[in-house]
């Protein structure tokens, strides 16, 4: 019945849509409002008519020499998954060619080629699968694709594409795009990104971005800079924000329509190279008051050499450190971010600060403190120490703005 428009009754309801494909084998109905509704048992369906536009589109990898194409990799998550209804737990199901068929208003973008080089939820991720990715992305790019799309877990997804930022240095868009809520449900946005996502694939965008819902509608997307991104929170469709910037841009949704505000490549401005030599022994450390600096040690004596401490305020920990740090900071990368994200570290401010400053504690400007912690990893992999520490405060791909400002409600 794919493409038939049907009606479906379930319980005391009714329900009027298009058949969608299903690599599940349940009853997926596209709704006139955008939304797609799986129905695992129902009472009764009936063909109503046709939907055109939908039959005309399949099958949805199917290539048009008229249009760009676009790599989709998946790497699981939430806009991978389905519910379970067995277990009800959400699971990583679909592969990355189910993903486009589910989605067929992307094979009106561009084409696709879809794989996967992973299927983990993003808790999963570890620095040398950012290493795999970053490998597999260049291959795509080598390749003559237009742009790459990269679907991921949300939870870990402001890590990757900080990873990946620094690896690869990219001529075309890589767009890290997610789902808060699986595929099959009702009220998913994972349809919607994705085709947001598509639309910036092939955009004038030259640097590695994270496309995800700008409200809790389906209204926009917006488009952030992958190393200035941070998921804010647990299960809002409008999770992810930019700290200390402004959007790239948005897309509007249905109509697809880029607005750039904040582009820092275009496409074709940079040449494709990759360095992925990550150092793994680095650290994220969340100061509290009372925490001993013997947490420092600890990492040290385990050949620890990349530290990032989420400090007070201007980025400050308690004073019974800054011997420690004295010890640490003489062969090790030790960078100074706030628990605050919002504003900039100064540690020039109060006492405490400038001791930290003279022990060799870098500050982390207006970096959050994960972008920090990529950066660390990949500098340490890619050059000495020295280098390191100079480079720490230097801007390579939008993690640092030269100065501050209120970025509140900034699209």
């Amino acid at each position: 019945m794919e493409g038939k428009r049907v009606r479906v009754k379930s319980g005391n309801r009714t329900y009027e849509g298009t058949v969608m494909p299903s690599p599940t084998g349940s009853l997926v109905l596209k709704l006139d409002s955008g939304y797609n509704i799986g129905f695992v048992e129902y009472d009764d369906v009936k063909i109503i008519g046709e939907d055109e536009r939908l039959v005309k589109i399949e099958p949805p990898l199917e290539r048009d020499p008229d249009k760009p194409t676009v790599s989709i990799l998946s790497t699981g998550g939430t806009i991978a998954s389905r519910v379970d209804y067995r277990t009800g737990a959400v699971t990583s199901q679909f592969t990355a060619e189910e993903i486009a068929m589910i989605v067929p208003e992307i094979s009106e973008i561009c084409n696709i080629e879809a794989r996967e080089i992973f299927s983990i939820l993003s808790e999963n991720m570890k620095p040398e699968y950012w290493r795999t990715l970053a490998r597999e992305i260049y291959r795509e790019i080598k390749k003559g694709v237009s742009g790459v799309i990269v679907t991921h877990g949300t939870d870990t997804m402001h890590y990757t594409s900080s990873a990946i930022s620094f690896m690869l240095s990219t001529p075309v868009p890589v767009v890290f795009v997610g789902a808060q809520r699986s595929s099959d449900r009702p009220s998913s946005d994972s349809a919607s990104n994705l085709i947001c996502s598509a639309r910036v694939a092939v955009s004038d965008i030259g640097e590695v971005v994270v496309v995800m819902h700008g409200s809790t509608s389906d209204d926009y997307c917006l488009i952030h800079r992958a190393v200035k991104v941070r998921k804010n929170h647990t299960s809002r469709r409008d999770a992810f924000k930019t700290v200390n910037d402004f959007p790239v841009g948005k897309v509007l949704y249905p109509s697809g329509k880029i607005e750039l505000r904040n582009l820092m490549f275009s496409r074709g401005e940079r040449e494709l190279r990759i360095r992925d030599s990550l150092e793994e022994k680095c650290v994220l450390i969340k100061f509290f008051p009372g925490l001993n600096p013997e947490i420092l040690n600890f990492y040290h004596e385990r050949g620890y050499r990349g530290f990032v401490i989420e400090g007070t305020g201007l980025g400050h920990v308690s004073s019974d450190w800054i011997e420690t740090l004295n010890e640490i900071c003489q062969d090790s990368l030790v960078t100074m971010t706030s628990q605050c994200l919002n504003g900039r570290v100064c540690d020039r401010v109060y006492d405490t600060g400038r001791d930290l400053l003279r022990a060799g504690v870098i500050e982390g400007e207006d970096m959050t403190p994960e972008t920090a912690l990529v950066k660390t990893m990949w500098l340490l992999g890619n050059y000495d120490l020295d280098q390191a520490r100079d480079l720490m405060r230097v801007n390579l791909v939008g993690e640092i703005r030269d100065r501050t400002e209120w970025f509140e409600d900034a699209c």
